[in-house]
């Protein structure tokens, strides 16, 4: 009988284990001891996508990631299908989606890339309407976006409040699943497992309502509370696991998170500050930790940022430092494998 050395098997370069794939069974003579802990701590899921960004006339089409559970700059994981602003993500464990933005004309493009891979994104269908400036969330099955802005709109208002939902799993054009309670540019989303939050804002004016859906249902969004302070239209950012959300970021350019309890009702509650003042960031998150990366910066004229700042989601407290993005940008989306809406 010949002997199984899993130390000395490594892939082709040499840099690392072998990856085993679908069903695999393992006996041994001796004890086995199974890894412990998060899986994003131990090679699994946790990887934090940022993809797009752009300020008019110029705009990115390069995706990044970065792990997690770890602190460090960001590395280069492929390109979008164009290069576009103000696209909202969502994902599953093993799917992310990129839908919707701004180059020069409002898209309805969704793109979609296998997270645990690197490589350039693939056509996944349309949302129903070309937008930008809008929110988007996701458990294990459904992606969701809602709200948005196109002025360009060949009829109706130039703002929406329609929410489009699709089926990650499969390829196709996103259904309707509602609307929100209002028209919105910007707001924030997040989730659980069950539900989807919309952290909004007001089209003429200031405005901090918090409106929820149940994910599997379709409907219109119903009141949830009110985030700590009025805010107006904004690129906000969220991070969020399976218990708490965290809302931050406004067009006043300030450095406030808020936080809610997914699966309760009623207003928010500060959290503490982002490193810097700063609007239109994205953000990404694992069961443990949230990732906020890129941004504008108005000093007194948009700059563009390469920041990326964490939070720890179950305390409260200001964030810190995690590294940089490749590029500066802002207006980009965010996504992940391992956020609130799979579950812990």
């Amino acid at each position: 009988m010949s002997e199984f050395r899993i130390d000395q098997i490594t892939n082709q370069s040499g840099s690392r284990g072998p990856d085993i794939a679908g069903i695999t069974t393992f006996s041994a003579t001796s004890g086995l001891l199974m890894p412990s802990g998060a899986t994003d701590y131990r090679g699994g899921r946790g990887r934090g996508i940022f993809g797009g960004q752009g300020l008019s006339p110029v705009f990115s089409n390069a995706i990044d990631y970065i792990t997690i559970a770890t602190t460090g700059n960001a590395f280069d994981f492929g390109d979008l299908s164009a290069a576009k602003s103000g696209s909202y993500g969502c994902a599953s464990s093993t799917r992310g989606l990129f839908g919707g933005g701004y180059n020069p004309t409002r898209l309805n493009v969704i793109d979609y890339i296998t997270i645990s891979s690197t490589g350039n994104a693939f056509d996944f269908g349309d949302l129903l309407l070309g937008r930008q400036a809008f929110a988007s969330c996701s458990n294990s099955t459904r992606g969701i976006w809602a709200a948005g802005f196109n002025p360009s709109a060949p009829t109706g208002p130039a703002t929406y409040s329609q929410i489009d939902y699709v089926t990650i799993s499969t390829l196709g054009n996103a259904s309707k699943f509602g609307d929100l309670g209002s028209r919105t540019i910007g707001p924030a989303g997040a989730a659980s497992p069950t539900r989807g939050i919309f952290a909004k804002v007001n089209v003429t004016a200031v405005g901090n309502a918090i409106e929820y859906i149940t994910i599997a249902t379709t409907g219109n969004a119903i009141d949830f509370g009110d985030l700590t302070y009025s805010r107006q239209i904004a690129g906000n950012g969220s991070v969020y696991n399976s218990v708490r959300s965290i809302f931050g970021g406004t067009s006043n350019v300030t450095n406030a998170l808020d936080y809610i309890t997914t699966a309760s009702l009623g207003n928010a509650i500060s959290f503490g500050s982002l490193s810097v003042n700063r609007r239109d960031y994205a953000g990404t998150s694992s069961s443990t930790r949230g990732c906020f990366g890129g941004a504008l910066e108005f000093v007194p004229s948009a700059v563009q940022l390469n920041i990326i700042d964490y939070v720890t989601i179950m305390t409260t407290g200001n964030a810190v430092d995690f590294g940089d993005l490749t590029l500066a940008r802002g207006r980009l989306a965010g996504l992940s494998d391992a956020h609130g809406g799979l579950g812990d």
